[in-house]
Formats: structure tokens, sequence, C-alpha cells
């Protein structure tokens, strides 16, 4: 092929430059500045080679460009192997590769390296607005392929761009058929680039201040549909980890407790079934309410009652859960597991385990204890706050005789340790409770202010016992949120200004929030959420009692026809000779074919009879009185007379010697 067919046409160098914009865009927020900077002069320098006032680059400057990269991903990101370090490795190659490219071939690469980076994007964004804004740099992308071509097309970017769509929408049904039927395999984002200082949520260890920050955030924890009537909000506990224990300032989990042994219980009561769709939060512990169990295959109950599975949640979780909240946890517990519910540390907190000495001393009954340090809370002048005073090193002692103010993590913590002072065992729950109902999908939305710390003790034959001594301060927390326990200091998202949550009480904002979220929820449920074992179960639900050969066989079927829909819309059969003059000279072409004379491709009408009237003299007259009447009536202007041309045709085939139906002449 010659130097200039491989040249790279301006229509499809310049929906190169638009597709390479809108592929990067979407990465601006994780990527360095010196990325945005690098694309900017990559692409300025090509098009001043376009435009011949710049050269290309030579072999030295390339290696030091690439080098140059190399050490700004270095330095930006840490190191070079792992995986938010290769997608700006990727990007930066996706702009270099434009100053290098001079072939078509070259064009292509920068294309299909486009294509793979469109696809890293959801790496840190699956929500429903990036999958359609993805479509825009794809559609640009085959856009710059159709323009590379050498056709009419190549200096017409509208109809470029026209032909780039269709071709997307032709592909879509394909596609909506791959994604249904064809074997779920963990795509390219389940893989996390996430890092963990970017990672909004609890931790496995709790302090006071920690939980309070934590509440500040509207960000989205989990949604949870339930397969029958939401239940009351004040039952709403979601388990996520068990605090067991203190070092006199920190609540955290104790390593025998991260061991997966599954813990005694009984089914009691009515269970309840719902689905939850967690948010990526680079942990392996999963929401539930008490007593759970998953339909995932890696998750399991653990010995202190969460639900976690193997590897962490770096996507979009869908899963079932089936809880017993009526549940029987340890009537007979361990040993061990009494001893780590008792444990405290030495010479802290005086003051409070004086305290905790008495109460056991009047209130010898484990049950009439708690009564009545709940009854302390609520009566005393306790008060509930995003924005606790200080305590000093007995932490404890400060807050139950000096300032009385806090948190939920607070009244937990202060709590667990009274009773284990007073030789009860118990421990700090850290989860989330309630949930904001959006009637638009009848489910919840439980967002990370509704994170909330309760008590757990333990009584012989009932075993552990959930209790909240927030709802003694704050009744108005549990029954109806955050937002109304903290109206009166207004400290609700007081950081964040801009969010939406703050202004639940302007209707018609509140009805679009929940509306979009609403979309977002099925995207995630039936789009991100259909994968592996969501596939399975749905396929049974539709072929339920069908053999698998049967399945397979329809699916081929189907296959084939849609693919055979696809080449009747590409193709379009029925708009081909409409034209009744090609309809005849196609019934002339027929006629002279059985008598040896075919007509070459491409080759012209008139080039074709007197190729014909010389191969077949006898005919040659009847041949070209057929070519002179379609000549004139096709180029000439002359009046259509179909009849003339019937004539002429039926005149030739009598000019042919009789002889049977598919002889050789």
């Amino acid at each position: 092929m010659s130097a200039a067919a491989q040249m790279i046409p301006r229509v499809g160098l310049t929906w190169l430059l638009i597709a390479q914009l809108l592929v990067i865009l979407p990465h601006l927020g994780h990527l360095p500045l010196w990325v945005s900077g690098l694309w900017l002069g990559c692409a300025a320098w090509r098009v001043q080679i376009f435009r011949m006032r710049a050269p290309f680059p030579g072999a030295w400057v390339k290696i030091l460009l690439m080098l140059a990269c190399g050490v700004g991903v270095y330095l930006s990101r840490g190191g070079l192997v792992e995986l938010e370090a290769g997608v700006v490795l990727l990007i930066a190659a996706f702009a270099l590769k434009l100053v290098e490219m001079r072939t078509r071939r070259d064009a292509l690469v920068v294309i299909f390296l486009g294509l793979f980076a469109v696809v890293t994007s959801y790496l840190f964004e699956d929500g429903m607005l990036a999958a359609l804004y993805s479509l825009l740099p794809v559609t640009a992308l085959l856009a710059a392929l159709i323009g590379l071509q050498q056709s009419g097309l190549a200096a017409r970017p509208r109809d470029t761009l026209r032909l780039a769509g269709s071709l997307l929408l032709q592909a879509l049904p394909l596609m909506a058929l791959l994604f249904v039927f064809f074997p779920r395999i963990d795509p390219l984002w389940s893989m996390s680039a996430s890092r963990e200082s970017d990672v909004t949520g609890l931790s496995d260890s709790m302090t006071p201040g920690e939980m309070a920050e934590l509440s500040r955030s509207g960000t989205l924890a989990f949604r949870v549909s339930f397969d029958g009537p939401i239940p009351e909000r004040d039952q709403l506990y979601w388990r996520v980890l068990t605090l067991e224990h203190f070092d006199g300032r920190r609540w955290s989990q104790p390593e025998d407790a991260r061991l997966p042994v599954t813990p005694a219980w009984q089914k009691l009561g009515e269970p309840l079934g719902y689905s939850i769709v967690m948010q990526p939060n680079e942990r392996p512990w999963l929401y539930a309410l008490d007593v759970a169990e998953s339909s995932l295959e890696d998750a399991r109950l653990m010995a202190d009652f969460r639900l976690q599975r193997r590897y962490p949640v770096s996507q979009s979780l869908l899963y079932r859960v089936t809880s017993w909240p009526a549940a029987l946890r340890e009537p007979e517990a361990a040993v061990s597991s009494l001893r780590r519910a008792l444990q405290l540390p030495r010479d802290v907190n005086p003051r409070t385990r004086t305290w905790a000495a008495e109460l056991r001393r009047l209130y010898p009954e484990p049950e009439l204890l708690v009564q009545r340090l709940l009854e302390h809370f609520n009566r005393e002048p306790y008060r509930y706050t995003l924005k606790p005073p200080a305590v000093g090193q007995d932490s404890i002692d400060d807050f139950l005789f000096a300032t009385r103010a806090g948190f939920c993590a607070h009244f937990a913590g202060a709590t667990t340790f009274v009773l284990r002072a007073a030789g009860i065992p118990a421990r700090v729950v850290a989860g989330y409770q309630g949930g904001e109902l959006n009637p638009a999908g009848n489910y919840l939305l439980v967002h990370q202010f509704d994170a909330h710390a309760w008590v757990e003790y333990w009584r012989p034959q009932y075993g552990w016992v959930r209790i909240d001594p927030t709802f003694q301060v704050a009744p108005q927390r549990i029954e109806q949120g955050l937002e109304q326990a903290v109206a009166e200091e207004r400290s609700f998202l007081e950081e964040a200004p801009m969010s939406l949550m703050r202004y639940r009480g302007i209707g018609w904002l509140n009805r679009i929030r929940l509306g979009w979220d609403d979309l977002n929820y099925g995207w995630q449920r039936w789009v991100l959420g259909y994968q592996g074992e969501q596939q399975l179960l749905m396929l049974r639900y539709w072929f339920a009692g069908l053999d698998l050969r049967v399945l397979g066989g329809a699916v081929v079927l189907f296959g084939g026809l849609l693919f055979g829909l696809v080449a009747l819309l590409l193709f379009k059969p029925w708009q081909r000779e409409r034209d009744p003059l090609e309809r005849l000279f196609r019934r002339f072409e027929r006629l002279l074919a059985r008598r040896g004379a075919l007509r070459s491709p491409g080759e012209g009408a008139r080039t074709f009879a007197e190729r014909a009237a010389r191969q077949l003299p006898a005919q040659a007259r009847a041949i070209l009185r057929f070519l002179e009447l379609f000549e004139a009536q096709r180029y000439g202007g002359q009046r259509w007379a179909p009849s003339e041309l019937v004539h002429a045709l039926r005149s030739l085939r009598r000019a042919f010697p009789w002889r049977p139906w598919g002889a050789r002449s």
C-alpha cells in the first residue's frame, strides 16, 4: 500500500483527538495534574505535525518521554506495580502514542488503547451515569475508526458520527444477549483501585471521637430491600463488628474473635428475608441484622456473630440474607468467650469501678443492675451531641461524672465498662441503626451518619442480650434518626453544606433525590449485581425445570435469530432492485449467464453487453437492441416504457435455440 494511502485522514485524526479528551475526562479526579498537561502537549504537537509545522519525535525524544512518565508515576503513586499506578501509565501511554503514530496501523493501536482505557474508568466509578457517559468516548473511537478508512465518509465528520452511532445501536441487542446468558466472570472493575485513606466507613477499632466524625458523613453505606413489610425502625440494628478489647481509650477486636468458628445459636421466631446492595468499603465484613445467614458462597458467621466474607468488598456487592432477630445467641457460652467479655485494663477509671461495685452490691441480679444503669442514663442530665467535650486519661470517669455529654460510642463504651467492672460479661457492638425509607422503590438507604454503637451483655440461659443506652438519653435518635436527635445544636452534616440530605424538608428536591437513587439502585441490583450466583438464580427462576441442553439450544437458536435480524438490518434485502429498470437488467444478466456470458464484478452495462455480443454473435443484434433501449430509458431521459424492454428481452430469449433447463451452452 502506498504511503499516501497509509496517511491518517483529517477526519480520523479529529475524531481521535475528541475521543482522547472524552476518555481522559472521567480519570481526571484520580490522575496527577502532569498527565493532563502531557495530553494537552501531545495533542498540540500532533496538530502541528498534521499541519507540517513540527517533526515527529526522534528515538531519543521518545525514550526520554517514556522515562519521564515512569518517574512521574513513581513519584505521584509511590510505585509502578499497583493497579492505580498501572492506570496512570496506561493513560500516559495513550497520550504519548498520539505523537508517535504515523500510519493507519498506529492509529488503530491508539483506538484499541482508548477502548481499554474506557473500561479502566469503571475501577473508580461504576454508577449508571458513568456507564451512560462511557458511550460517548466509545462512539467517538468508532467514528475515528471509520474516519481512518478510504471512503467518501473520510471527508464528512457528521456522517462518520452518524454511522458510528448506528453501529453502536446495532450492537446493543447482541450485547444484551451476551449479558444475560454468557457465563459471568469477575469484570476488570472488580479489582480495587482505592487506597486505604480514601475508604469511608467503620474500621476494626473504635474511639468515641472517630464514631462522631463518621456521623458527619452523608456517604451511602448500603441499600436494603425486605421481602415483606419493613420492620420498625427501633428493630433495625445492622451488625458489623463486635469490639471486646479495651485498652483504656480504644475498643477493638480481639484476635480470638477473628477465627472462623461458628458460634452456637438457636433459631427462634419468624425469619426476615432481605437483599442488600452494599457500597465498596475495602473491608471483608458484611451488613446484616442478627442472627444472619447469607447466600454468598464465601460468607460465613464468625465467632462474634458478625457476617464476613473471605475477601474485602471492593465493588458494589449484592447479597441475600435471612435473619432470626429472636434467636438465642450462645445460651451456654464458652469460658474463653466470657473471659474476653470481662477484660478491663488496670488502674484506669477508679470512680467508675467504685460505682460499679456499689451497683453490684445493691443489685446482685444482672438484669436488675442493667435496668438500674439504664435508668441512670435516662434520669440524670446526660446529653447526646456530635460535639462532645474533651476528656482526660480516665475517659470513662470524665464522661460519667463530669462532662455527661457524648455520642453513642461514649454511652456504649461507658455501659460496657460498668457492666464488666460489676462482673457481668459485656461487649460493644458497632454497626448502623435505622435507615431512610425511599418510597419510590420501598427500600431503605443506610448512610454513614447512621453509624451506631450499642451493647450486648450475657445472661445464663438467655445468651447475649442487646441493650442501647443511647435510647435512654436520645430516643429520637433510634426512633427518627440522627438529624432529629441533633436538631437543637444544628450539627447534622454541617461540614457538607451541598449535601442534598440536608434539604430533605424541601419536597420537590427530596423527590428528585429519591427518584434518582431509585434508578441507581435498580442499576446496581440488575446490572452490577448480575454476577455469578445471581445470574444462576435468575436463569433458574426464568427457566425452572428446563433441561440445560434445551436451554443451550434455545440460546443458540435465539442468538441465530438475533444475528439474522442484525444481518437483515445491515443488508436490507427488501430495498434491493426496487427499480423496475434494474430488475429487468438483472433478468437480462441471468439470461446471458446461463449461456456462459457472466458479468464481471464492477463491469459496466455497455462493456458487459458488447462483450456478450462478441461471445454470442448469433444473438448480438438482440443483445445490443436491449442495451440501447435500457440506456435510453436509464440515461437518455426517455419516458419509461417497460413494454419495450420486456419485448426486447423476450426477443433475445427467442433468439436462443431451445434447450433443456440447466444444459450447458
